[in-house]
Order: structure tokens, then C-alpha cells, then sequence
């Protein structure tokens, strides 16, 4: 997942900070100083992590683009000028076209925001961007939410209850539930220090930035390996409440499975699985990437000697093709799996399923899956020529009932326009015109959905006092008829909005 860090450059910043010691610094110092404190963590922990800096005030410039040398990123910010006032929503611009252009728009982004907790003068202020929202064209819409997943992270070099004498803290909070609330505004507890800033950002790496180490077993075999990304807790809609599950970090390889039986899932989330404490001989064996993440081994590790589960996991995951279908927790799995990065390396990556014990639904349960030696017969034949899935239902599902279903709004509009197109083509097309009313009044009334019963029985009244003059005097008696009994219907009188009622064409004199 990747990340912009958002470092405010604007005069406010420099404002200064009465400390203790007999150096002055600045707020500017401090954020800086909070920063290089994240980008060492990440350099630890997180070297796969793609980066980006921007700076802002009235205007934004991209300092770094993304990049996993955050050397760069720390003497980009040493070089860092001061600029002029604060514009949140310009610099807010910048980061969804710094993101678009590298990423699209359907990779989840973290957006790092530092800055005093100003929030800008006049026209461009945060307080000005907010309170225009209301009053804003297509072209000239707020950025946020951005067209891309994001968590935003706003970290404010002050004091909460200097935030507060100012109503900043709330005007933050509010950009934060703008950006989809999927984040948390960070400000320094107590008063104003080096020691508050290095806690406030503390608090951001415990949030956002803390490695997921677990353990990965397989019988009496296991190893300590790492989760890049940290697994995000996933919100179960239970019938009482919703209810977070958590990856449990005993990780448990239940069995094995060829890559064409489960072929390409879907699935919630994507990681990176890197074995710990391994030597850079593990590339060999065609782990590329787990060299990124090398920890301090003792000497007879460097020797290359330390033998790894995970490295043989992802070895023979490879060469047999096959994925390994591992236990996240309670009624919850996810897979193991080899995939190429270049001709040359590979990683061992963790998918994970929805939770539930039939998350694939040609699998059938997870748990009544066993091994082939426990089998009758061997499900796939003797020559490889068939396969036990997909598992059939017990029972046989019909699909011949037409179901309306309206996901877009274009198929609800296809549906009146139908209807309308039948409408000009009475009493010819009265069969098909009524056919196709039942249809759209019976799925307006399965949703409750009163309005749109009434807004066509408006259309068909415009249509009727559209007709031209050389027009069937039937199609008049028909269109009147059909508007209002869908207006009896949209009432909700059970008499009229019987679901099982349908409406019959008039009878009249010219009706055949």
C-alpha cells in the first residue's frame, strides 16, 4: 500500500517553539524531526513500502516521487524551503493526480498529512473549502473522497487544546470523515516538545505502520515470517451487530490444492509473506524479494546453512504447481502461493478469502475437504482425466425464474424506456406493453420503492397528451388506464398493491 506524505511548507510552520533547552526550533523542525523518525521505521520494516513526498501551501510541488529510498525522502526534507500560506485543498488536488498517475485509481493509498493545525486565511482556507462545499459546480468539485481507496492520517505539530481555542480541531475532523473516515487526526498530548512529536508519531506507527510478524505452521513444521501489508481487521455483518475478525498469527496450512481446481478466487486482500532471519542465499532458491527484508542473523545463519520452512513452502509450492490453503482463523482462509515478479524472482504471497466456511463455493465446505489417500477411488482418475470440482449442490438450483434486479441505474432506465417504446406503439404492442409494466410494477413493489410507481404513471399521462392526432383512439383508454392503476398501487393499499395482482388491459369498444 502505498503512501504520500503531505509535509505543510507554509509560513505558519516556522512559527516558534519555546523549549527547554537554549536552541530555538521550529514547528517546521519538530514535523521534520517526526518524520525522519517514520521514515527509519519504515527503512526497518516496511523497505517494500512505495513513498512519495509532496509539499504544500498555497501551491504543491512533488519533492520525491514514489520510491523506496528513503534516503531521499529524509534529504528531501532537510532542503525543504518555506513557502507561503496554507491551501489544504489544493495540496489535496495534487496528491489524487500524484496517485492517479502512478497507481490508478483502484490501489488503496495511505495519505500522511503534517502539518501546524492552521488552517489557512481567506478565500483557499481550509475553513473556506468546507463551508463552499454546498455551492460547488461539477468543475470545480471538493478532492475528497479521492477516486482511490485511502486512509488519511492528519498529524497536527500542536496541542489539542490549542486546536480546540481555535476550532481547527474540529474543521480537521471534518476532512477526515470527507476522506471516508477510514483514518484518525493525531495531535501532540501535553505541551509542545520534542518528546509530544515523537509520541504523536509513535501513535501513527503503532496505527498504520507496525509489522505483522506471525507464525506459519504445517504439522510439525513452522517458521517466523512476516505479512507486508499488515492485514487490515475485516467487518463481518453478523444478524445482531457487526463483528471485526483479526488475522490470528498462527498461521495453519490445513492441505493442498493444484492451481486449476482453484483457479483465480476472489478475494479481499493481497500480502507479501517474507520468511525471517534468512540469508541472502535464499534468492536462490527463488524467494526474490526476501532479501529486501533481511534481518541480523547470527554467523552460522550468514553461512547460509539455517534451513527455513517457508523457503521449502514456496520451492515446492512453484514447482508443483499447487497452492497450500492455510487457516486465518475461526471459519476463515486464505492460500499460499508462488507468483513471479520477473523471469528471475518470485514471491510467496497469502490471499485472503471472505470469512466463512465456503468461501468458494466449487470447493464446498473448506473443512470436508480431505487428502486423496482417504478417498474410495482417486477423484481426478487414474490418468488424470477428471476432477472432483466443482463439488455439485445437493440439490438443483433453478435459474429459469427472471428475476428483476436493478444494480445501475441504466437498467432501471432500460426497463421504463421499454415500456415507453411500447406505449407509442399502441394497441399493437398492448400485450407486450402490459408484459413488460407487471414486470417493473411487481419488482417497484417487492423494494418498496412507491416512487417510482408514481413518476411512471406520471410518464404515461405525458405520454397520453403527447399523442398526435392520427393515433389509435385505444391507445388513449390504455395509457389513462395503466397510470392509474400504477397511482392505486404506489399508495400501498393492499387492495391495488397486491404483489401478486397484475394489471389487465382496459376493455374497450375498439379492443378487439
Amino acid at each position: 500500500m502505498p503512501t504520500v506524505v503531505l509535509m505543510d511548507a507554509s509560513l505558519s510552520m516556522t512559527r516558534p517553539v519555546s523549549l527547554d533547552s537554549s536552541e530555538e526550533f521550529q514547528r517546521k523542525n519538530l514535523a521534520v524531526h517526526g518524520l525522519n523518525m517514520l521514515f527509519e521505521h519504515m527503512a526497518s520494516n516496511y523497505r517494500l513500502e512505495f513513498t512519495a513526498l509532496v509539499a504544500f501551501s498555497s501551491l504543491w510541488e512533488l519533492k520525491v516521487p514514489f520510491t523506496r529510498d528513503y534516503n531521499a525522502l529524509q534529504d528531501a526534507l532537510s532542503n525543504l524551503e518555506d513557502y507561503d500560506k496554507t491551501c489544504v485543498e489544493s495540496a489535496l488536488n495534487g496528491v489524487s493526480n500524484v496517485v492517479q498517475q502512478e497507481w490508478g485509481s483502484a490501489c488503496p493509498c495511505q495519505v500522511v498529512l503534517v502539518t501546524d493545525g492552521s488552517l489557512g486565511i481567506g478565500k483557499g482556507s481550509l475553513r473556506h473549502s468546507l463551508q463552499s462545499l454546498r455551492h460547488r459546480g461539477d468543475d470545480k468539485k471538493f478532492p475528497l473522497p479521492f477516486p482511490f481507496p485511502t486512509k488519511m492520517f492528519i498529524l497536527c505539530v500542536a496541542n489539542t487544546e490549542e486546536l480546540q481555542m481555535t476550532g481547527a480541531l474540529d474543521k480537521w475532523e471534518e476532512l477526515l470523515c470527507l476522506s471516508g473516515g477510514d483514518g484518525q487526526v493525531f495531535t501532540v498530548e501535553g505541551p509542545l516538545c520534542m518528546q509530544g512529536v515523537q509520541a504523536m508519531f509513535g501513535r501513527l506507527i503503532d496505527r498504520a505502520y507496525s509489522p505483522f510478524h506471525a507464525v506459519l505452521h504445517c504439522g510439525n513444521l513452522s517458521a517466523d515470517v512476516q505479512v507486508f501489508p499488515r492485514p487490515e481487521p475485516v467487518v463481518v455483518d453478523e444478524e445482531v451487530e457487526p463483528l471485526a475478525r483479526a488475522v490470528n498469527p498462527n498461521l495453519e496450512i490445513v492441505g493442498f490444492i493444484e492451481i486449476a481446481d482453484i483457479s483465480s478466487p476472489p478475494v479481499i486482500s493481497r500480502h507479501l509473506v517474507l520468511p525471517i532471519a534468512v540469508t541472502k542465499d535464499v534468492d536462490d532458491v527463488g524467494t526474490g524479494g526476501a532479501d529486501e527484508l533481511e534481518e541480523e542473523v547470527s554467523a552460522s545463519q550468514m553461512a547460509g546453512k539455517s534451513p527455513n520452512f517457508c523457503v521449502l513452502l514456496h520451492g515446492s509450492l512453484k514447482v508443483e504447481g499447487m497452492v497450500a490453503l492455510v487457516q486465518l482463523g475461526p471459519e476463515w482462509f486464505g492460500m499460499l502461493y508462488s507468483q513471479a515478479d520477473s523471469k528471475k524472482k518470485s514471491n510467496l504471497m497469502m490471499s485472503l478469502f471472505e470469512p466463512g466456511t465456503e468461501p468458494l463455493p466449487w470447493l464446498g465446505k473448506i473443512s470436508h475437504l480431505g487428502p486423496i489417500s482417504e478417498a474410495a477411488e482417486n477423484p481426478y482418475g487414474e490418468d488424470d482425466s477428471k476432477s472432483p470440482f466443482p463439488v455439485q449442490p445437493p440439490v438443483k438450483r433453478s435459474y429459469a425464474q427472471n428475476v428483476t434486479v436493478w444494480i445501475k441505474a441504466s437498467g432501471l432506465q432500460t426497463d421504463v424506456q421499454k415500456i415507453l417504446r411500447n406505449a407509442r406503439k399502441l394497441p399493437d404492442k398492448t400485450p407486450t406493453f402490459y408484459k413488460e409494466l407487471n414486470r417493473l410494477r411487481k419488482a417497484a413493489l417487492a423494494f418498496g420503492f412507491w416512487d417510482l410507481l408514481k413518476g411512471v404513471a406520471e410518464l404515461l399521462e405525458r405520454e397520453c397528451t403527447l399523442l398526435p392526432d392520427s393515433a389509435h383512439p385505444d391507445a388513449a383508454f390504455q395509457l389513462s388506464h395503466a397510470a392509474q392503476q400504477l397511482k392505486l398501487a404506489s399508495t400501498g393499499d393492499s387492495q391495488y398493491a397486491a404483489f401478486e395482482h397484475n394489471i389487465v388491459p382496459m376493455h374497450t369498444d375498439f379492443s378487439s
